[in-house]
């Protein structure tokens, strides 16, 4: 027991200094990963501002993943006044319902005093989500790592712990120790 309570100290010093950097590999058809589980140890009272890029926020079940990921930030810890999302814009016919779905977020959120900034980009390609407290995630597949359940009345369906996932890898680290910091 006092080895464990060494290492999280450890582990504690490591992420107040910046240094520390973990990678979360997500097995195929794994439970246990919502995003309460991945973001919110890297949410702090401090977070006002979040930059999401990921390219695939377009389709309904991306959308609704990008409204889940916004009512997590609402939850607390963190005091979340600003998101910044940089998308692409779907070119597939789509256009209407991810623009009128993601104004139905923007105004959703200034009812709780949060600013939704939204760019697009034909270009954008990696995925990343950055806090103002340092803090960076990548994510392989951005927000959209969840498998869909086998219908509308099935057990994951609202919560995503329970959720299985695709397939991918999480990277986590500070920016004062990347090459642009």
């Amino acid at each position: 027991m006092d080895r464990a309570e060494q290492i999280k100290k450890q582990l504690n010093k490591l992420k107040e200094e910046g240094k520390y950097h973990e990678q979360i590999k997500i097995p195929a058809d794994a439970t246990g990963f919502s995003y309460e589980k991945l973001f919110k140890p890297y949410l702090d009272q401090f977070v006002t501002e979040v930059w999401v890029e990921d390219p695939y926020v377009r389709h309904v079940h991306q959308l609704y993943n990008f409204l889940r990921f916004c009512e997590m930030l609402l939850k607390g810890p963190c005091k979340v006044k600003t998101i910044h999302l940089m998308t692409s814009l779907d070119d597939s016919g789509g256009k209407l319902q991810q623009t009128g779905g993601l104004e139905e977020i923007k105004q959703s959120l200034q009812s709780y005093g949060v600013t939704l900034e939204m760019n697009y980009s034909s270009t954008i390609h990696d995925r990343e989500i950055r806090f103002n407290n340092g803090w960076m995630i990548k994510i392989g597949r951005g927000l959209d790592y969840f498998k869909k359940t086998q219908g509308r009345f099935s057990i994951g369906y609202c919560d995503f712990d329970l959720r299985q996932c695709h397939e991918t890898t999480v990277d986590i680290f500070h920016i004062k120790h990347t090459k642009n910091s």
